[in-house]
Protein backbone atom coordinates (compact mmCIF):
# COMPACT_ATOMS: atom_id res chain seq x y z
CA UNK A 1 0.00 0.00 0.00
CA UNK A 2 2.83 2.48 0.90
CA UNK A 3 4.77 1.49 -2.20
CA UNK A 4 1.72 2.14 -4.37
CA UNK A 5 1.23 5.58 -2.79
CA UNK A 6 4.87 6.47 -3.43
CA UNK A 7 4.45 5.57 -7.11
CA UNK A 8 1.46 7.88 -7.44
CA UNK A 9 3.22 10.80 -5.68
CA UNK A 10 6.38 10.46 -7.76
CA UNK A 11 4.40 10.42 -10.99
CA UNK A 12 2.39 13.43 -9.94
CA UNK A 13 5.54 15.43 -9.05
CA UNK A 14 7.08 14.64 -12.43
CA UNK A 15 3.98 15.83 -14.25
CA UNK A 16 3.91 19.06 -12.22
CA UNK A 17 7.59 19.80 -12.98
CA UNK A 18 7.10 19.41 -16.71
CA UNK A 19 4.04 21.63 -16.67
CA UNK A 20 5.95 24.32 -14.71
CA UNK A 21 8.70 24.38 -17.37
CA UNK A 22 6.22 25.20 -20.12
CA UNK A 23 5.94 21.67 -21.54
CA UNK A 24 3.70 21.22 -24.58
CA UNK A 25 0.10 20.02 -24.35
CA UNK A 26 1.17 16.73 -25.91
CA UNK A 27 3.78 16.21 -23.20
CA UNK A 28 1.29 17.13 -20.49
CA UNK A 29 -1.17 14.63 -21.88
CA UNK A 30 1.47 11.91 -21.91
CA UNK A 31 2.48 12.57 -18.33
CA UNK A 32 -1.15 12.68 -17.21
CA UNK A 33 -1.63 9.30 -18.81
CA UNK A 34 1.39 8.02 -16.89
CA UNK A 35 -0.07 9.37 -13.67
CA UNK A 36 -3.38 7.66 -14.37
CA UNK A 37 -1.59 4.41 -15.18
CA UNK A 38 0.33 4.63 -11.92
CA UNK A 39 -2.88 5.19 -9.99
CA UNK A 40 -4.47 2.20 -11.69
CA UNK A 41 -1.48 0.05 -10.80
CA UNK A 42 -1.70 1.23 -7.20
CA UNK A 43 -5.37 0.25 -7.03
CA UNK A 44 -4.50 -3.17 -8.39
CA UNK A 45 -1.88 -3.59 -5.68
CA UNK A 46 -4.36 -2.53 -3.01
CA UNK A 47 -7.01 -4.92 -4.34
CA UNK A 48 -4.49 -7.74 -4.41
CA UNK A 49 -3.51 -6.98 -0.82
CA UNK A 50 -7.16 -6.95 0.30
CA UNK A 51 -7.84 -10.23 -1.50
CA UNK A 52 -4.79 -11.81 0.09
CA UNK A 53 -5.94 -10.65 3.52
CA UNK A 54 -9.43 -12.07 2.93
CA UNK A 55 -7.96 -15.34 1.74
CA UNK A 56 -5.81 -15.54 4.86
CA UNK A 57 -8.68 -14.59 7.21
CA UNK A 58 -9.96 -18.14 7.86
CA UNK A 59 -6.65 -19.18 9.46
CA UNK A 60 -7.26 -17.06 12.54
CA UNK A 61 -11.07 -16.88 12.40
CA UNK A 62 -13.12 -18.32 15.26
CA UNK A 63 -16.84 -18.28 15.98
CA UNK A 64 -18.72 -20.06 18.74
CA UNK A 65 -22.41 -20.67 18.12
CA UNK A 66 -24.85 -21.96 20.71
CA UNK A 67 -27.49 -24.31 19.25
CA UNK A 68 -30.68 -24.75 21.26
CA UNK A 69 -33.68 -27.08 21.03
CA UNK A 70 -36.17 -28.94 23.23
CA UNK A 71 -35.45 -32.55 22.27
CA UNK A 72 -34.25 -35.30 24.60
CA UNK A 73 -30.75 -36.82 24.28
CA UNK A 74 -31.95 -40.06 22.66
CA UNK A 75 -34.16 -38.45 20.02
CA UNK A 76 -33.12 -38.42 16.38
CA UNK A 77 -32.95 -34.65 16.11
CA UNK A 78 -30.58 -34.35 19.08
CA UNK A 79 -28.21 -36.90 17.59
CA UNK A 80 -28.47 -35.27 14.18
CA UNK A 81 -27.60 -31.80 15.46
CA UNK A 82 -24.62 -33.10 17.41
CA UNK A 83 -23.35 -34.86 14.29
CA UNK A 84 -23.68 -31.64 12.29
CA UNK A 85 -21.80 -29.71 14.98
CA UNK A 86 -19.01 -32.29 15.04
CA UNK A 87 -18.68 -32.26 11.25
CA UNK A 88 -18.59 -28.46 11.05
CA UNK A 89 -15.96 -28.27 13.79
CA UNK A 90 -13.81 -30.89 12.07
CA UNK A 91 -14.09 -29.48 8.55
CA UNK A 92 -13.36 -25.90 9.66
CA UNK A 93 -10.46 -27.04 11.87
CA UNK A 94 -12.26 -25.67 14.90
CA UNK A 95 -12.90 -22.24 13.41
CA UNK A 96 -16.66 -22.70 13.85
CA UNK A 97 -17.53 -24.34 17.14
CA UNK A 98 -21.22 -25.20 17.54
CA UNK A 99 -22.15 -26.05 21.13
CA UNK A 100 -25.43 -28.01 21.33
CA UNK A 101 -27.85 -27.50 24.22
CA UNK A 102 -30.79 -29.96 24.16
CA UNK A 103 -33.81 -30.16 26.46
CA UNK A 104 -34.46 -26.42 26.81
CA UNK A 105 -31.22 -25.58 28.60
CA UNK A 106 -31.15 -22.30 26.65
CA UNK A 107 -34.04 -20.25 25.20
CA UNK A 108 -36.40 -22.30 23.02
CA UNK A 109 -39.68 -21.85 21.13
CA UNK A 110 -40.44 -18.14 20.52
CA UNK A 111 -37.60 -17.08 22.80
CA UNK A 112 -35.08 -19.11 20.83
CA UNK A 113 -36.13 -17.63 17.50
CA UNK A 114 -36.05 -14.17 19.09
CA UNK A 115 -32.40 -14.72 20.05
CA UNK A 116 -31.65 -15.26 16.37
CA UNK A 117 -33.63 -12.23 15.21
CA UNK A 118 -31.84 -10.03 17.76
CA UNK A 119 -28.40 -10.96 16.43
CA UNK A 120 -27.02 -13.43 18.97
CA UNK A 121 -24.41 -16.03 18.00
CA UNK A 122 -27.18 -18.57 18.27
CA UNK A 123 -28.84 -21.30 16.20
CA UNK A 124 -32.47 -21.97 17.04
CA UNK A 125 -33.90 -25.35 16.01
CA UNK A 126 -37.66 -25.04 16.11
CA UNK A 127 -40.94 -25.87 14.44
CA UNK A 128 -41.68 -23.56 11.47
CA UNK A 129 -44.85 -22.37 13.21
CA UNK A 130 -42.70 -20.05 15.35
CA UNK A 131 -41.58 -18.25 12.20
CA UNK A 132 -45.17 -17.09 11.73
CA UNK A 133 -44.47 -14.40 14.32
CA UNK A 134 -42.31 -12.80 11.61
CA UNK A 135 -43.86 -13.98 8.32
CA UNK A 136 -47.52 -14.97 8.68
CA UNK A 137 -47.55 -17.43 5.78
CA UNK A 138 -45.47 -19.91 7.78
CA UNK A 139 -48.74 -20.69 9.57
CA UNK A 140 -49.86 -22.51 6.43
CA UNK A 141 -46.61 -24.37 5.80
CA UNK A 142 -46.69 -25.65 9.38
CA UNK A 143 -50.46 -26.12 9.35
CA UNK A 144 -52.49 -29.19 10.39
CA UNK A 145 -52.99 -32.05 7.94
CA UNK A 146 -51.40 -30.03 5.14
CA UNK A 147 -49.43 -33.05 3.89
CA UNK A 148 -49.77 -36.80 4.15
CA UNK A 149 -46.17 -37.75 3.31
CA UNK A 150 -42.66 -36.48 3.90
CA UNK A 151 -42.17 -36.14 0.14
CA UNK A 152 -45.06 -33.70 -0.12
CA UNK A 153 -43.59 -31.39 2.49
CA UNK A 154 -40.13 -31.55 0.93
CA UNK A 155 -41.65 -30.67 -2.44
CA UNK A 156 -43.43 -27.63 -1.00
CA UNK A 157 -40.08 -26.31 0.25
CA UNK A 158 -38.97 -25.94 -3.38
CA UNK A 159 -41.94 -23.81 -4.47
CA UNK A 160 -41.66 -20.07 -5.27
CA UNK A 161 -44.09 -19.29 -2.45
CA UNK A 162 -41.90 -20.85 0.24
CA UNK A 163 -38.75 -19.34 -1.24
CA UNK A 164 -40.43 -15.93 -1.08
CA UNK A 165 -41.37 -16.57 2.56
CA UNK A 166 -37.73 -17.31 3.33
CA UNK A 167 -36.65 -14.09 1.61
CA UNK A 168 -39.16 -12.10 3.68
CA UNK A 169 -37.81 -13.74 6.82
CA UNK A 170 -34.25 -12.73 5.97
CA UNK A 171 -35.36 -9.10 5.84
CA UNK A 172 -36.22 -9.52 9.52
CA UNK A 173 -32.81 -10.94 10.34
CA UNK A 174 -33.49 -14.68 10.25
CA UNK A 175 -31.66 -16.99 7.85
CA UNK A 176 -32.99 -20.53 7.41
CA UNK A 177 -30.13 -23.01 7.21
CA UNK A 178 -32.56 -25.82 6.46
CA UNK A 179 -36.27 -26.34 7.00
CA UNK A 180 -36.45 -30.10 6.55
CA UNK A 181 -35.54 -31.86 9.80
CA UNK A 182 -38.51 -34.21 9.72
CA UNK A 183 -38.94 -36.48 12.72
CA UNK A 184 -42.34 -38.02 11.99
CA UNK A 185 -46.02 -37.20 12.06
CA UNK A 186 -47.47 -36.09 15.38
CA UNK A 187 -50.29 -38.15 16.89
CA UNK A 188 -52.23 -38.42 20.15
CA UNK A 189 -50.73 -40.21 23.16
CA UNK A 190 -53.25 -40.94 25.89
CA UNK A 191 -54.60 -43.80 28.00
CA UNK A 192 -57.92 -43.83 26.15
CA UNK A 193 -58.62 -45.09 22.64
CA UNK A 194 -59.20 -42.14 20.32
CA UNK A 195 -60.87 -42.70 16.95
CA UNK A 196 -63.04 -39.64 16.31
CA UNK A 197 -63.11 -35.99 17.42
CA UNK A 198 -65.88 -36.86 19.86
CA UNK A 199 -63.47 -39.09 21.77
CA UNK A 200 -61.31 -36.06 22.56
CA UNK A 201 -64.07 -33.94 24.04
CA UNK A 202 -63.30 -33.10 27.67
CA UNK A 203 -59.68 -34.25 27.43
CA UNK A 204 -56.78 -31.94 28.25
CA UNK A 205 -53.86 -32.48 25.90
CA UNK A 206 -50.41 -31.01 26.44
CA UNK A 207 -49.06 -29.03 23.48
CA UNK A 208 -45.91 -27.00 22.85
CA UNK A 209 -46.24 -23.27 23.42
CA UNK A 210 -47.26 -22.57 19.84
CA UNK A 211 -50.47 -20.79 18.91
CA UNK A 212 -50.86 -23.02 15.87
CA UNK A 213 -50.57 -26.18 17.98
CA UNK A 214 -53.02 -24.87 20.55
CA UNK A 215 -55.57 -23.95 17.88
CA UNK A 216 -55.15 -27.32 16.17
CA UNK A 217 -55.72 -29.41 19.28
CA UNK A 218 -58.72 -27.30 20.29
CA UNK A 219 -60.22 -27.65 16.80
CA UNK A 220 -59.80 -31.42 16.96
CA UNK A 221 -62.08 -31.53 20.01
CA UNK A 222 -59.69 -31.55 22.98
CA UNK A 223 -58.64 -28.75 25.31
CA UNK A 224 -55.07 -27.73 24.55
CA UNK A 225 -52.79 -27.17 27.53
CA UNK A 226 -49.51 -25.54 26.48
CA UNK A 227 -46.48 -26.21 28.66
CA UNK A 228 -42.77 -26.90 28.38
CA UNK A 229 -41.91 -30.54 27.87
CA UNK A 230 -39.87 -30.68 31.07
CA UNK A 231 -43.15 -30.50 33.01
CA UNK A 232 -45.18 -32.80 30.78
CA UNK A 233 -44.48 -36.30 32.09
CA UNK A 234 -45.27 -35.34 35.68
CA UNK A 235 -48.35 -33.45 34.48
CA UNK A 236 -49.72 -36.64 32.90
CA UNK A 237 -48.85 -38.69 36.00
CA UNK A 238 -50.62 -36.21 38.27
CA UNK A 239 -53.68 -35.87 36.05
CA UNK A 240 -53.04 -32.22 35.22
CA UNK A 241 -53.40 -33.27 31.58
CA UNK A 242 -54.91 -36.42 30.07
CA UNK A 243 -52.22 -36.95 27.48
CA UNK A 244 -49.94 -35.33 24.98
CA UNK A 245 -49.17 -35.42 21.29
CA UNK A 246 -45.95 -36.18 19.48
CA UNK A 247 -44.09 -38.48 17.14
CA UNK A 248 -43.28 -42.18 17.27
CA UNK A 249 -39.58 -41.35 17.55
CA UNK A 250 -40.23 -39.20 20.61
CA UNK A 251 -42.67 -41.70 22.14
CA UNK A 252 -40.01 -44.22 22.96
CA UNK A 253 -37.22 -41.87 23.92
CA UNK A 254 -38.59 -38.99 25.99
CA UNK A 255 -40.57 -40.84 28.66
CA UNK A 256 -44.01 -40.51 27.06
CA UNK A 257 -44.48 -44.29 26.75
CA UNK A 258 -44.18 -44.63 30.51
CA UNK A 259 -47.29 -42.54 31.18
CA UNK A 260 -49.44 -42.86 28.03
CA UNK A 261 -50.06 -46.34 26.64
CA UNK A 262 -52.19 -45.64 23.57
CA UNK A 263 -51.31 -43.79 20.39
CA UNK A 264 -54.10 -42.74 18.04
CA UNK A 265 -52.51 -42.15 14.64
CA UNK A 266 -54.17 -38.81 13.98
CA UNK A 267 -51.08 -37.50 12.15
CA UNK A 268 -52.54 -34.06 12.72
CA UNK A 269 -49.23 -32.20 12.28
CA UNK A 270 -45.93 -33.00 10.65
CA UNK A 271 -43.13 -33.13 13.18
CA UNK A 272 -40.49 -30.98 11.55
CA UNK A 273 -37.97 -28.36 12.58
CA UNK A 274 -35.83 -25.81 10.86
CA UNK A 275 -32.42 -24.49 11.89
CA UNK A 276 -32.22 -20.69 12.03
CA UNK A 277 -29.27 -18.29 12.33
CA UNK A 278 -29.03 -14.50 12.27
CA UNK A 279 -28.51 -13.11 8.76
CA UNK A 280 -25.65 -10.80 9.77
CA UNK A 281 -23.92 -13.52 11.76
CA UNK A 282 -24.21 -15.85 8.78
CA UNK A 283 -22.91 -13.28 6.30
CA UNK A 284 -19.96 -12.41 8.56
CA UNK A 285 -18.61 -15.96 8.33
CA UNK A 286 -15.82 -16.34 5.73
CA UNK A 287 -17.19 -17.87 2.55
CA UNK A 288 -15.12 -21.04 2.86
CA UNK A 289 -16.58 -21.78 6.28
CA UNK A 290 -20.06 -20.56 5.38
CA UNK A 291 -20.15 -23.12 2.57
CA UNK A 292 -19.17 -25.89 4.97
CA UNK A 293 -21.80 -24.78 7.49
CA UNK A 294 -24.54 -24.78 4.86
CA UNK A 295 -23.52 -28.11 3.36
CA UNK A 296 -23.50 -29.87 6.73
CA UNK A 297 -26.92 -28.58 7.73
CA UNK A 298 -28.32 -29.67 4.37
CA UNK A 299 -26.74 -33.12 4.64
CA UNK A 300 -28.09 -33.47 8.16
CA UNK A 301 -31.67 -32.92 7.04
CA UNK A 302 -31.38 -35.55 4.31
CA UNK A 303 -29.84 -38.06 6.70
CA UNK A 304 -32.46 -37.45 9.37
CA UNK A 305 -35.39 -38.10 7.02
CA UNK A 306 -33.67 -41.26 5.80
CA UNK A 307 -33.21 -42.56 9.34
CA UNK A 308 -36.76 -41.70 10.44
CA UNK A 309 -38.22 -43.41 7.38
CA UNK A 310 -36.13 -46.55 7.85
CA UNK A 311 -36.61 -46.86 11.62
CA UNK A 312 -40.28 -46.01 12.19
CA UNK A 313 -41.75 -49.51 11.71
CA UNK A 314 -39.12 -51.04 14.00
CA UNK A 315 -39.77 -48.36 16.62
CA UNK A 316 -43.50 -49.12 16.60
CA UNK A 317 -42.84 -52.84 16.97
CA UNK A 318 -40.47 -52.23 19.88
CA UNK A 319 -42.97 -49.97 21.63
CA UNK A 320 -45.68 -52.62 21.30
CA UNK A 321 -43.45 -55.44 22.51
CA UNK A 322 -41.35 -53.76 25.18
CA UNK A 323 -43.69 -51.13 26.64
CA UNK A 324 -47.17 -52.43 25.88
CA UNK A 325 -48.15 -49.57 23.60
CA UNK A 326 -51.16 -50.00 21.34
CA UNK A 327 -51.63 -48.11 18.08
CA UNK A 328 -54.90 -47.47 16.30
CA UNK A 329 -56.06 -45.77 13.11
CA UNK A 330 -58.58 -42.93 13.27
CA UNK A 331 -61.32 -41.37 11.16
CA UNK A 332 -58.98 -38.96 9.38
CA UNK A 333 -61.77 -37.40 7.32
CA UNK A 334 -63.62 -36.41 10.49
CA UNK A 335 -60.52 -34.75 11.92
CA UNK A 336 -59.80 -33.07 8.58
CA UNK A 337 -63.28 -31.57 8.65
CA UNK A 338 -62.66 -30.20 12.14
CA UNK A 339 -59.41 -28.47 11.31
CA UNK A 340 -60.45 -27.07 7.90
CA UNK A 341 -61.81 -23.78 9.35
CA UNK A 342 -58.36 -23.00 10.77
CA UNK A 343 -57.03 -22.19 7.30
CA UNK A 344 -59.86 -19.77 6.60
CA UNK A 345 -59.24 -18.16 10.00
CA UNK A 346 -55.56 -17.74 9.08
CA UNK A 347 -56.58 -15.67 6.07
CA UNK A 348 -59.25 -13.68 7.89
CA UNK A 349 -57.54 -13.02 11.21
CA UNK A 350 -53.86 -13.99 10.98
CA UNK A 351 -52.73 -12.05 7.92
CA UNK A 352 -51.97 -15.12 5.79
CA UNK A 353 -51.93 -14.68 2.01
CA UNK A 354 -55.40 -15.60 0.67
CA UNK A 355 -55.43 -18.81 -1.32
CA UNK A 356 -52.03 -20.04 -0.11
CA UNK A 357 -53.42 -23.26 1.37
CA UNK A 358 -55.24 -24.03 -1.89
CA UNK A 359 -52.07 -23.28 -3.85
CA UNK A 360 -50.09 -25.71 -1.71
CA UNK A 361 -52.76 -28.37 -2.23
CA UNK A 362 -52.58 -27.78 -5.98
CA UNK A 363 -48.82 -28.29 -5.90
CA UNK A 364 -49.27 -31.55 -3.99
CA UNK A 365 -51.96 -32.79 -6.37
CA UNK A 366 -49.70 -32.16 -9.37
CA UNK A 367 -46.55 -33.68 -7.88
CA UNK A 368 -44.67 -35.98 -10.23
Amino acid sequence: MNKALAVIMAAAMTAATIAGCGGSNAGGTTEAAKTEAAATEAKKEEAATTAAQAEAAPSDYHLELKLSHVFAPNEALTKNMQKIADNVREKTNGAIDIQCFPQSQLPVYQDGVAQVAQGANFISVEDPSYLADYVKDFNVLAGPMLVTSYDQYQYLLTTPEVQDMEAQLEKQGIKILNLGYIFGFRSMMTNKEIKTPDDLVGMKIRTPKSELYVNTINAMGATATPMGFADTISAVQQGVVDGLEGTIDAYGSNGSAEVAKKMALTKHLLGVCGAYINVDVYNSIPEEYRTILQEEFDKGAVQMVKEITENEAAQMAALEKDQGITFNEVDSAAFQEKIAPLYKDMETNKGVTPGLYDKFQEYIKNMK
